[in-house]
This record gives C-alpha cells, sequence and structure tokens, in this order.
C-alpha cells in the first residue's frame, strides 16, 4: 500500500463497511481511473473530475433536502405522510440501530463522511496544480469547503453532535482505532460549519452562468450558514432540551455534546447571519406577475381582499397590486420556472436528486384514476387547517379537534368557529372565482382560503389538469378529482387511496401526468429543481431569530466589514415576514409586540410556506414541539363515507390507520452498531442501544 499522509479527514470506520481498511486507504482506490493523487492534481481535468465527484455525492440517495421516501423519510412528520411502504414502521419507531429501517442511518453517515474526506483531499492538494490560474483554484476552494460543510450539516441534522475531523495531518497507515475520534460537541459543530461557510464565502463568486447552476456562490455559503446558526440557536440546541436527551448525549470523558445553558446571543448570531444575505442585495422573492386568461390551467390573476389599502394599493414589492400570488408560489416549485436567473433560488442541486427525486415524489401524489399516479401522498388535517382564509383569518374550526390537549391550549392556537357547511352549487361559483369553474360540489370549507392553499392541496374535488393528456389514448384533461367512497380515487380495498382524503398540489405541473402501467415513468412530469436554499428561508430566518432576541447585541458581519447593531423591534421583524405575506397574497400581522404570539405565528409561516420541503420534521425537533406535535392524532376527512354525505365526509375523525407516536429516540437518527463497533469513542443517540 501507498503510504498517504495529507491533510484530510477519515471517515471514521465507514470505509471498512464496504471495503476492507487497507483496500479502502490504498491511494489507487480513492480514483475511479486508478490514477495516484500526485498525478490527479497535476491535470486540470483530472482535478476538476475530482470535484466533480464530490458533487455526485449531492446525488446520493440518503443525503437529499426534498425526496419522495424509501430512502429519506424525512419530507414526512405532521404534515404530510405516505400510505404504501414502511408508513407505519417509520411513524411508530419500529426500525433499530441494526435492523429495520437502519440502512437510513448507515448510508447517511457512509455516504456524508465519504463525501467529505473526497474534498477534503481536494482542499489540500489543488493549490499545487500548475494548470489551473490562481483565480479558478480559489473558487474550486470555495466550492469544497461549501461541499464539506454542507456533508457535515446533513450529518448533524439527522444525528445531532458528530465527529469533527481536525483539519491536520493524519498518518493512514496507523491502525483504525489510533487514529478514531467522539464526538464533538454540537456547539463545535456549528461552529465549525459556519466558519467553512465563511472560508467558502471569501472564495466563491458571487453568480454562476446557466452551465454552473449546482455550483454555490458566496449567496448560497452565507445562507446556509444562516440555517446553521438558526438551528444552533434553536431550543433542542441551546440549553432548553429534554434534560433526558442533554444527559444521554455525554461522551466517555464526560463532556455534555449538548449545552444545558442558555445562551441568547445565538439568536442574534442567527440574526446577523440572515442579514448577512440580505445585505447582499442579490435576492428577493421570485413573483409572477398579474394577468388575465381564459385558459383553466392558468387562469386570470384573482386579487387578493382590500387590507385597507396598506398592501392593495401597491405594485410589488410593497404590495400585491401586479402580482399574481397564486402563480407566484405554484410556478416557483412546479417546474414552470427555471433556477437559473430566478433571484429567489440561492442554492439548488438541479435536478440531480438520486433516485426518489421530485419528480417521482410529483408521480406518488397524482390520482390514481384519470392521472395514473400512485394516489398515496397525502396531507393531514393540521396542515390543511394552517393555511390562511384570503382575508387572513384563520379557518372556521382550524385545529379544534386538539382544542385542550397539550401545546393547544392557547386560544391561538385553534378556532372555536364551527366548520363551514354545504357544497359549492353551480349558481354559487361565481361567487368562489378561486375553485374556478368546475367546483361544484366541492366543500365550502375549501372556498375563501389563501393562495398557497390552491397551490399546495389537492382537497376534495379540486382540478387536476394533466395537460400532457393525450387524446388518442382518450386520456381526459382539468379532471375534479374526488376522494369519496364511491369515487374513482377514493377509499378501495387493496389499492392506495389517501387515508384523510386529502392530497398534495405543491410541485404538481398543470401539464404533469404518470402512467399506471409503467412504474416511476416521468416521462410526462416536467423537470423540478430543487428549491435547497431559497431566499423565502432566509426572510423566515431572520424574522425567528430575531423576535426571540432580549436586549441588544453588537454582532458584526461575515467579513467583519460592518458591525450589526441586534434589537428586537416591529419595524426589524416586518422586513423578514412582510415580503412573505405581500407574495402569499395576503395582509400583515398584528402581534408584533407581543414575542408569543409572534413566535406561533412565523411557526406557522414556516409551516405553510416551507411546506414539502424537507423542513418541517427537523423545525419541530429544534424547537422541542415534536413531542407534542408528531404525537397528536392524525385527522382527517370521513374517506369511509360517500358523496351523499358530504359534510360528515367533511368533518375532521381521526385516523387510526396513521399512528403517531414520539419517545425519547427520535429525537436523533441512530448511529448504526457498524459504526459503533469501529470507533471506541464513540456514544450512541439518545433511546437507542450500544452494540451487544
Amino acid at each position: 500500500m501507498k503510504k498517504l499522509i495529507i491533510n484530510l479527514g477519515f471517515i471514521l470506520g465507514v470505509s471498512t463497511m464496504v471495503v476492507g481498511c487497507a483496500d479502502y486507504l490504498d491511494s489507487d482506490y480513492l480514483f475511479e481511473e486508478r490514477v495516484n493523487i500526485e498525478n490527479v492534481f497535476q491535470s486540470k481535468d483530472y482535478t476538476n473530475e475530482w470535484l466533480a465527484k464530490g458533487y455526485a455525492y449531492m446525488n446520493h440517495d440518503y443525503l437529499q433536502q426534498v425526496n419522495s421516501k424509501k430512502n429519506t423519510t424525512f419530507n414526512f412528520a405532521d404534515d404530510m405522510y405516505y400510505i404504501d411502504l414502511n408508513y407505519v414502521d417509520w411513524k411508530g419507531g419500529n426500525y433499530t440501530e441494526k435492523g429495520l429501517g437502519s440502512g437510513n442511518s448507515l448510508y447517511i453517515w457512509q455516504a456524508a463522511y465519504q463525501a467529505i474526506r473526497h474534498v477534503s483531499i481536494f482542499i489540500h492538494n489543488v493549490d499545487g496544480n500548475k494548470e489551473l490560474t490562481e483565480a479558478e483554484i480559489t473558487d474550486m476552494k470555495g466550492q469544497a469547503h461549501f461541499l464539506r460543510a454542507y456533508f457535515y450539516w446533513m450529518l448533524i441534522r439527522s444525528f445531532g453532535p458528530v465527529p469533527i475531523i481536525p483539519d491536520e495531518g493524519v498518518d493512514y497507515t496507523k491502525e483504525y482505532d489510533e487514529i478514531a475520534y467522539p464526538r464533538s460537541t454540537y456547539d463545535e459543530c456549528a461552529d465549525y460549519i459556519a466558519e467553512e461557510l465563511v472560508k467558502a464565502a471569501t472564495m466563491l463568486d458571487d453568480e454562476r452562468d446557466v452551465q454552473n447552476i449546482v455550483r454555490p456562490t458566496r449567496g448560497a455559503a452565507l445562507a446556509l450558514r444562516s440555517r446553521v446558526l438558526l438551528y444552533a440557536a434553536s431550543p433542542l440546541y441551546n440549553g432548553q432540551a429534554p434534560s433526558e436527551v442533554i444527559d444521554a448525549l455525554v461522551d466517555k470523558s464526560g463532556r455534555k455534546l449538548l449545552s444545558d445553558t442558555y445562551d441568547n446571543r445565538k439568536w442574534a448570531r442567527a440574526v446577523a447571519a440572515a442579514k448577512d444575505v440580505m445585505e447582499l442585495k442579490r435576492y428577493q422573492l421570485y413573483v409572477a406577475y398579474k394577468r388575465e386568461s381564459d385558459d383553466m390551467a392558468y387562469p386570470t390573476t384573482i386579487t387578493p381582499p382590500d387590507d385597507n389599502g396598506t398592501f392593495h394599493s401597491q405594485d410589488w414589492p410593497y404590495g400585491w397590486k401586479n402580482i399574481d400570488p397564486f402563480e407566484s408560489y405554484r410556478s416557483l416549485f412546479d417546474g414552470e420556472v427555471g433556477a437559473y436567473n430566478n433571484d429567489e433560488i440561492i442554492f439548488t442541486r438541479g435536478v440531480n436528486q438520486g433516485a426518489e427525486n421530485i419528480r417521482v415524489m410529483v408521480i406518488h401524489q397524482l390520482p390514481r384514476s384519470q392521472g395514473g399516479g400512485y394516489n398515496c401522498h397525502g396531507m393531514t388535517q393540521k396542515q390543511c387547517d394552517a393555511y390562511y382564509m384570503k382575508d387572513g383569518s384563520d379557518c372556521p374550526g382550524m385545529n379544534s379537534m386538539y382544542k385542550g390537549m397539550e401545546g393547544y391550549t392557547d386560544p391561538s392556537r385553534y378556532n372555536e368557529q364551527p366548520r363551514v357547511s354545504g357544497v359549492v352549487e353551480t349558481s354559487e361559483l361565481s361567487n368562489y372565482p378561486e375553485l374556478g369553474p368546475l367546483g361544484k360540489g366541492v366543500s365550502k370549507q375549501y372556498a375563501n382560503r389563501e393562495p398557497r392553499f390552491y397551490a399546495s392541496v389537492a382537497y376534495n374535488g379540486s382540478v387536476w389538469h394533466m395537460l400532457n393528456a393525450s387524446a388518442e389514448d382518450k386520456e381526459e384533461t382539468n379532471v375534479p378529482i374526488f376522494y369519496y367512497r364511491d369515487a374513482q380515487d377514493g377509499y378501495k380495498a387493496g389499492t392506495n387511496y389517501l387515508s384523510t382524503g386529502i392530497g398534495i398540489k405543491k410541485f404538481v405541473h398543470p401539464k404533469d401526468l404518470a402512467d399506471s402501467e409503467k412504474s416511476y415513468d416521468v416521462s410526462r412530469v416536467v423537470q423540478k429543481y430543487a428549491p435547497d436554499i431559497r431566499y423565502a428561508e432566509i426572510l423566515l430566518n431572520y424574522a425567528e431569530a430575531l423576535n426571540e432576541v432580549e436586549g441588544s447585541y453588537e454582532i458584526p458581519s461575515w467579513n467583519g466589514e460592518t458591525m450589526y447593531t441586534i434589537t428586537r423591534s416591529a419595524t426589524a421583524l416586518k422586513e423578514g415576514i412582510q415580503p412573505i405575506r405581500i407574495r402569499a397574497g395576503l395582509p400583515d400581522y398584528e402581534v408584533y409586540n407581543d414575542v408569543k404570539k409572534f413566535r406561533f405565528k412565523v411557526k406557522r409561516e414556516r409551516q405553510i410556506e416551507l411546506f414539502a420541503e424537507g423542513h418541517r420534521f427537523f423545525d419541530i425537533r429544534r424547537w422541542c414541539d415534536a413531542p407534542v406535535e408528531e404525537a397528536l392524532p392524525i385527522y382527517g376527512c370521513n374517506i369511509y363515507l360517500t358523496s351523499e354525505n358530504p359534510d360528515s365526509f367533511h368533518t375532521p375523525i381521526e385516523v387510526t390507520s396513521l399512528p403517531t407516536m414520539f419517545t425519547t429516540k427520535m429525537w436523533f437518527w441512530p448511529i448504526h452498531h457498524n459504526i459503533m463497533k469501529r470507533n471506541m469513542w464513540m456514544i450512541q443517540n439518545p433511546g437507542w442501544k450500544d452494540p451487544e
């Protein structure tokens, strides 16, 4: 074996899960062309290929942000569910550190640390390449620092604190136990990732051309840093985790890996990190402008109701007068608008999203009968209720099924008005333009809702456009799909059906159509770009963090050129929330002076705005809300009723086929036993077992 002593990180035993230690540490093994390290970094082409392989790990099935299921089920929490495969096991915690469902644990860890090692080799060797210009080397190193930070981020979001490998020389001829490392504290992990992203920001370009859309920019590095520091300030990681979690995460030297001390300054750091992105002045929310149309799939803009002139009388970005809130939100996700020159998309992995990609996810959302889909990704009543009415009020009966339960004793968490009864008649359609000309028979509970509702929710009777339908094959377009028991896509034993009677429209393009005879055929599904980090998230990060700041802090900008004075105020909070509300066609909040009420609002705004983008599962954990939210029973429509009983169908009932629970082990994903056995310093996550 060639002796290789270079400055890079070691993957802590992951390699031995795949091949023998000697084989993996052989420098020949590291490159597909079996060219040694020295030659790789003397060649411009080989060096570019090496970096490209670092990006290839972003395509790994277990390292996705938005995904269907199977490999990364983290897209499902208390807001959406799937009814095939192992959902019951997932929600019931019926997986182990070495058996059922544990592949996620093994392969997330494995792929991420392999990627970290790969880009670390790049960072420590690219300077010797004489065929690259200094500018090229600088930018490429910046990309590698970003990737290393991103892969560490993927690890800590799943496992909590992980080993951070010292950036120093490691002799790979040593035995494994001599180079194994213990888990770092969560604060050490977050600080390291943040520092890596600052390094990346100093090296990266401000923008990319269309051929390099998936390569990070300075803004992408700072945006990921915003996310990392927001998490670090959140209760789970900022001294407010349950004692059973803090006490369990203690390493073998007695060091606590989660802080047991609250530090309000962390929130101020998170505010400053979001502000760093905002101050670049390069990003804004995407909007589609107002239009007249007789196309049912692209309807004429429905102007939101007058909010006494605050937003109603002003053009974007100060109001909604000249924009289409519905199409602004829908087209951001469905593939209508690309990622290039989209000022809202800060970082995307493009269309490289693994096998269970967004188009595959859409196939699982499409209706069974007319759409040729699997009809098995659904929405909970809780998520459906979260969307506002078009005037900004709560929907009547919002979360009424939870009133009095833990977490739902505050009156702002539920609405006691009776749910609206009745369905829309043909003569009433003009009163409900948001339902379109085919809205007959739709429950009035689904009328008069905010634009994001119609872009996201496949309610009973909603129209699926399916414009890629073939007239030759007698396929239809613009079909209302109902989920009554006597409807084609309703409950039927032996096939897929929506357990809540509520489906998902987000990411679905008006053209999208599948073929039930061809599993996973995405040929008629419009290509989707992954919205890994978008500007709306940064604005919400800013508002959430600022709301928690007590007093005033002086926090330097990422490059030290500016000193921010961070103080909570209504004016400052509006910088984060108002653009989101305006783009959504909703009036302003009236709770800026109440920390607790605004906290509820910003959490709900994230629940709506970032729905189905891989945030909710982790948000409710970092807020320490998961023991309540994940354990509440799931409610939905009574899918066993027919169209003869529409009001009873739409009266929420508990869906007993969708189990809910939350236990200590569900805070973090388990450390796989193979990893535990290979690292003498490794400790297990709370609630999970050590190897025997």
